[in-house]
């Protein structure tokens, strides 16, 4: 039996990993979260504080780092909320996992460390240690510089999500106010003609991802992405397609910013089995 402990248990990605883990004669769950949740032993604790491993587990198998601070878009009034989550606590999981026996350190990234190309992003492609990734990227490409320094102690799985959605995820962001803006027939900015190229990724597609990665050893980052490649065009029209609705469209003058991820190391571990179209009939269900 895997002993594994959850951080962000109760967030998008959180939520559909616990679902999927419930086989209690393999695992047994914790979870970080700053609130409870009945599906797991969950510790009650907030990353953006001076928190403790006191109460946690003395001793685990597998760490799963998915937790993120919500604050991504508040710079700088929330740069310390922002580096306490993502890097200061990742550095404190990284010590609790050495010193709780971990064997291994999965590290939730993001696609967005790579920069922006029209070309997919593959795990060897070069990442952008520059000021243009913004502050919330370069906590996270901090936290990916902390967390290779701890390979000789336990296997380090980095991994780089590209645009994560499901039913639970917050209005904030991108797919839910895709939805909402047809919904109410508001008008989508466009950078050029059909707007960024993404693929995005249906949540549970990423949560059986990274099951595959708690059962396989050895050291290694994944990209963890969808199998379409969507303009913001072309995933509003599905959108309006589902919902009886026609977009409405103000196009911009800017050359368009893609951030596409190369899957195909995912697709060793997990093929995404739920399309783009599919998965917005769930989210609208």
């Amino acid at each position: 039996m895997k002993h594994i402990l959850i951080t962000g248990s109760n967030g998008l990605i959180g939520d559909a990993l616990v679902e999927q883990l419930q086989d209690k004669t393999l695992f047994q769950l914790f979870g970080i979260s700053r609130s409870l949740n009945k599906k797991e032993s969950t510790f009650v604790l907030d990353l953006s504080t001076n928190w403790s491993d006191d109460i946690l587990p003395k001793k685990i198998d597998v760490v799963i780092h998915l937790a993120q601070s919500e604050k991504f878009r508040d710079f700088p009034e929330s740069a310390n909320e922002v580096f306490q989550v993502n890097t200061l606590s990742t550095l404190k999981l990284l010590e609790y996992a050495r010193k709780a026996g971990a064997k291994k350190f999965i590290y939730a990234s993001s696609g967005g460390v790579y920069g922006n190309s029209d070309i997919g992003f593959n795990e060897e492609s070069p990442l952008q240690p520059n000021m243009d990734l913004g502050f919330y990227l370069t906590t996270k490409f901090s936290s990916e510089l902390l967390v290779g320094n701890y390979v000789t102690f336990f296997d380090i799985n980095i991994l780089r999500f590209f645009f994560v959605f499901g039913k639970k995820q917050k209005k904030n962001m991108l797919i839910p106010r895709l939805i909402e803006a047809v919904k109410n027939e508001d008008s989508i900015k466009l950078q050029g003609e059909d707007g960024i190229k993404i693929n995005p990724v249906y949540v549970d597609d990423a949560a059986k991802a990274i099951i595959e990665i708690i059962k396989k050893e050895g050291s290694y980052n994944v990209n963890i992405g969808g199998a379409e490649i969507l303009s913001i065009k072309s995933i509003s029209e599905i959108i309006g397609k589902q919902l009886n609705k026609t977009p409405l469209f103000e196009y911009q003058a800017v050359e368009a910013k893609n951030l596409i991820g190369d899957i195909s190391k995912m697709k060793g571990l997990h093929k995404p089995i739920t399309s783009f179209e599919e998965a917005i009939k769930l989210m609208l269900e």
